[in-house]
């Protein structure tokens, strides 16, 4: 067996496939530039999480959490998707009844173009920031520039 010959067998598997459910985590964007949280390079050996109960009831653990989304929006905001990325959009686009449940929040399944219809982000993303109150999604750019200004989180 040849070494191509798994990839073969996988490729041979998606094109006969009629429905395709895809997971993906973090090993798909590290080549992008996006750190992983568990491994041995990952976000939380030097950050802690701050879970959503803290977040909601705590001005500090708000500020905690803008001080990290703030420290890795540029490489969020700037990263490209991989080739596999782009060959889970190709999926789509070959009109495959596919459906990608990523734990991934970089919205790099987004930009390779494998639309919300096809799309679960378990995690959210990085890529829209959601009012509590009532729900309105906005671009983050203008919310990191504010917190970066004023040290004083979003409402």
């Amino acid at each position: 067996m040849t070494e191509s010959a798994p990839h073969s067998h996988l490729v041979q598997l998606l094109r006969d496939a009629n429905r395709i459910l895809l997971f993906t985590g973090a090993g798909i964007s590290t080549s992008s530039g996006i750190p992983d949280f568990r491994g041995p390079q990952g976000v939380w050996r030097t950050r802690q999480p701050v879970y959503f109960q803290d977040f909601v009831n705590s001005e500090e653990a708000r500020i905690e959490h803008w001080d990290f989304k703030l420290e890795s929006w540029p490489v969020c905001r700037d990263a490209q998707p991989t080739a596999t990325h782009n060959a889970i959009s190709a999926l789509e686009s070959a009109h495959k009844r596919l459906q990608v449940v990523t734990q991934n929040i970089d919205g790099l399944h987004t930009r390779a173009g494998t639309t919300a219809d096809h799309l679960i982000e378990i995690h959210g993303t990085n890529t829209q920031v959601e009012c509590l109150t009532c729900g309105l999604r906005s671009d983050p750019e203008p919310h990191m520039q504010d917190f970066q200004r004023t040290r004083q989180p979003p409402r």
